[in-house]
């Protein structure tokens, strides 16, 4: 006679809902720790070979913007203000490919929502 499926017999390959359990609560807390050590990090975009250069931390908060004196014309706000945009969006997308990165290596690939 075959055994009959349900909660009280364990799950295919000897995995009881328990065990998934733990390992589930475990990933939750590396994953929470992993986002705590990325909001920590900086990182640091440049444009217009270094005309402007921005620092973001990893809860993409800005905190530094260095502009070469050279960039600021009266006759061209344009421009700077292309290069402070361009610097800001370099800045998030560093950010955003860290983070994908470090999940990556503690999700083991597994292609997850975060």
């Amino acid at each position: 006679m075959a055994k009959k499926g349900g909660f009280g017999g364990g799950m295919p390959g000897g995995m009881n809902m328990n065990n998934l359990l733990k390992q589930a609560q475990k990933m939750q807390a590396d994953m929470q720790k992993q986002q705590e050590e990325l909001e920590t990090k900086e990182v640091e975009a440049s444009v217009g070979g270094g005309a402007v250069v921005v620092k973001m931390n990893g809860k993409r908060e800005l905190t530094d913007i260095t502009i070469k004196e050279e960039v600021v014309d009266p006759d061209d706000v344009e421009m700077l203000q292309d290069l402070i945009l361009s610097a800001v969006n370099q800045a998030i997308r560093d950010i955003d490919e860290m983070q994908k990165s470090q999940m990556s290596k503690l999700t083991g690939g597994m292609n997850l929502p975060f």
